[in-house]
């Protein structure tokens, strides 16, 4: 049985077309309807990172891979509502392909992408560049406070994110002063976090900015890359917003074995999401 997630981002086929001046037989157009649903927003708009699992689950489809990197460029707010994705293959090769993609509403063009997808296959040699994040259990972390103003974001009854002590006080009037927060990421309904997943995963943290006194009430995404280079198998992964440049470090890690990989890298406006290995519960 679908999760909520999954269901939220499903796609359907609906046509495949040699593309117009196409010079090589990868150049396909394949076209897909989907919906924006409900509950995936911010304040009525739907999350940055949500729109792109549509497009990349489309893409993903289109191509008949996961994706390894994808960009999305934001063009316009999107409401709950049908949409079209028209994805074009540009190349096809034996490991990896390549693709662009669109997301149109009635309003008009919302997402414009590039991806490359492959198939992500475990082992080979590794570069530990950063120290892992570190991070107190999931059970250790705090549940995020609900807002002083307003009501919880409707996304957020769908995840069971979780904070570390000391990075909430964004909620509470108590900022830390740093540009930093971290955390767990779940869906509420425990779904195993899969490629599509981990594109949700890049933008599901609030922005690290409200941590400071710095004067900022809306920081809409504009544009978010995102790296994957493997998939957790079970349900948790490490990821937070981290350095004062707006940053995310997205990472998985398994507690048993007292194994971290981890690496960090930009976020929203510069992201990428590296996953190892995830938690054993």
């Amino acid at each position: 049985m679908a999760g909520f997630f999954v269901d939220a981002t499903s796609v359907n086929r609906l046509v495949t077309e040699t593309a117009v001046g196409a010079t090589e037989a990868g150049d396909e157009v394949t076209r897909f309807a989907a919906e924006v649903k409900p509950g995936w927003d911010i304040g009525g708009n739907a999350n940055g990172g949500y729109l792109m699992a549509i497009a990349g689950r489309a893409m993903a489809e289109a191509v008949g891979r996961p994706p390894v990197t994808l960009t999305a460029h934001y063009l316009r707010p999107a409401p709950a509502g049908p949409c079209d994705i028209e994805v074009t293959t540009v190349r096809s090769g034996r490991r990896f392909a390549t693709a662009t993609a669109t997301l149109t509403m009635a309003s008009g063009q919302v997402l414009q992408l590039l991806g490359t997808f492959g198939d992500q296959t475990p082992g080979g040699p590794s570069l530990t560049r950063e120290a892992p994040v570190d991070l107190p259990a999931y059970d250790d972390c705090e549940v995020p406070p609900p807002p002083t103003d307003g009501p919880v974001p409707e996304m957020f009854r769908r995840l069971a994110v979780r904070i570390r002590p000391g990075d909430e006080g964004f909620r509470t009037g108590n900022l830390s002063g740093r540009a930093e927060i971290r955390g767990w990421f779940a869906f509420a309904d425990g779904e195993p976090i899969d490629a599509i997943g981990l594109l949700l995963v890049a933008d599901a943290f609030p922005p690290p900015i409200f941590n400071t006194d710095l004067p900022a009430a809306w920081v809409p995404t504009v544009e978010l890359p995102c790296t994957c280079v493997a998939c957790p198998s079970r349900v948790r992964c490490v990821a937070g917003s981290a350095h004062g440049s707006c940053t995310t470090a997205c990472s998985t890690r398994k507690e048993r074995s007292g194994t971290r990989p981890a690496s960090s890298s930009p976020r929203a406006d510069n992201s990428r999401c590296i996953p190892a290995h995830p938690p054993e519960r």
